[in-house]
């Protein structure tokens, strides 16, 4: 029986705002697992660095569930770059904190490749079972990065290989990311799991399109939502040629830069929107709490997700559950979690002139777009973060099992 699980997260905190710097999919995922594991009765404790020198040792989010911050290098937001550097120090703090206040766990699951290496250290240390979902693959971002795209580290990618030997469970968030772990790092099988994420259906269900679109200031006019951090892989520069080919269409953009060329990023598509003549058409919002993202998904009439490689997509799945059609590149989990032609349409390439056509008939066609609403809710009904917790508590008792 499962009572205790240390989740390692030492390059962004679970409470961190999603949608900017590092921030993102994964924190969500951390955040909402932890709570649904916390709500079973399973004690979880959260370790990332400390970023601040006001952050506390300990924050209790909710009975059961808190966040510990561990001292690793410089109290400041560093790039992910320079964080293997302190890979030790922080690995030293989870062992400390786990010996002193956690006698006995059951186990280890760390979140990205800086975490799966000081898991494996964890693991050998304390003798226990080590879980480890990578989020994204270097080698995998690899294969579809936009010319002049920084391509991952040597580093990261024998790292990637050393955590998926050592593991005893590497969880996949859909199939395909089940084969790319088997194709491009020889994992065996037999140490692959597959989990999806999950959706918080109490957050994320349709409601009052006019509504929405008056309490957040939005006007009349079609608009087609992206909402995420802003780096090159996203695909943004497609997203914004994309709108800029549809009459009278608005792109709100809800996110922040992210990683070392995030703000070119937004400069770069600044420069674009101008460039096709769209910029009065291009909005840049700030990432907004995720509680606020229901607004938005609900107030729009497609969400565009064209991405350069996506292990799974939470945006797509969340937009779906609150009933908006996604037009998403037919790429990882996005493949996995957008069903093509029936909770909205997937989009070979990445040519902005196909996003364009499949845009306009979603916004041009309302009988078209009232089928995709619905087989959105429908498809949004496959992930829940309960099923989510009951498919990992199941994969936790396998290994822990003598």
């Amino acid at each position: 029986m499962i009572s205790r699980v240390a989740y390692l997260s030492m390059h962004t905190s679970p409470l961190a705002q999603p949608g900017q710097g590092d921030a993102g999919g994964m924190n969500v995922y951390i955040h909402e697992l932890s709570c649904t594991m916390a709500g079973r009765g399973i004690e979880v404790a959260v370790f990332t660095r400390r970023t601040s020198p006001t952050e506390p040792d300990e924050i209790e989010v909710e009975p059961g569930y808190r966040v510990v911050h561990v001292d690793a290098g410089p109290m400041e937001r560093i790039r992910i770059a320079e964080m293997a550097a302190h890979i030790g120090p922080f690995t030293d703090g989870v062992i400390e904190w786990l010996t002193s206040s956690w006698p006995t766990f059951d186990v280890v699951h760390s979140h990205y490749w800086l975490s799966g290496w000081s898991g494996v250290i964890v693991k050998e240390a304390l003798g226990v079972p080590l879980a480890n979902s990578f989020h994204t693959l270097g080698r995998v971002k690899d294969l579809a990065r936009r010319a002049g795209e920084p391509s991952a580290s040597l580093m990261r990618n024998l790292t990637e290989e050393e955590v998926i030997a050592r593991s005893d469970c590497v969880v996949a968030s859909t199939p395909y990311e089940f084969d790319d772990l088997a194709e491009h790092y020889g994992a065996s099988p037999e140490r692959l799991c597959t989990s999806p994420p999950g959706i918080d259906h109490k957050l994320f269900n349709p409601g009052d399109r006019d509504e929405a679109r008056t309490w957040l200031g939005l006007g009349p006019e079609p608009i087609v939502l992206y909402a995420g951090r802003i780096q090159p892989h996203k695909g943004l520069d497609v997203a914004v040629d994309a709108v800029a080919r549809l009459d009278g269409v608005h792109l709100v953009i809800v996110g922040g830069p992210s990683g070392s060329g995030g703000p070119a990023e937004v400069m770069a598509l600044d420069h674009l929107a101008a460039r096709l003549g769209a910029s009065d058409r291009i909005h840049f919002l700030p990432p907004q709490p995720h509680a606020q993202l229901a607004d938005f998904y609900r107030a729009a009439d497609a969400l565009i997700m064209p991405s350069r490689s996506e292990s799974f997509g939470l945006v797509a799945a969340e937009a779906q559950a609150c009933g908006l059609p996604v037009v998403a590149a037919r790429v990882g989990g996005l493949a996995y979690v957008v069903s093509n032609g029936s909770s909205g349409i997937l989009v070979e390439g990445h040519d902005p002139a196909a996003y364009a056509e499949a845009l306009g008939r979603i916004i041009s066609d309302p009988a078209l777009a009232s089928r995709l609403r619905q087989g959105a809710l429908t498809k949004a009904g496959d992930f829940s973060w309960p099923a989510t917790a009951d498919r990992l508590i199941e994969l936790y008792e396998g290994i822990t099992s003598p």
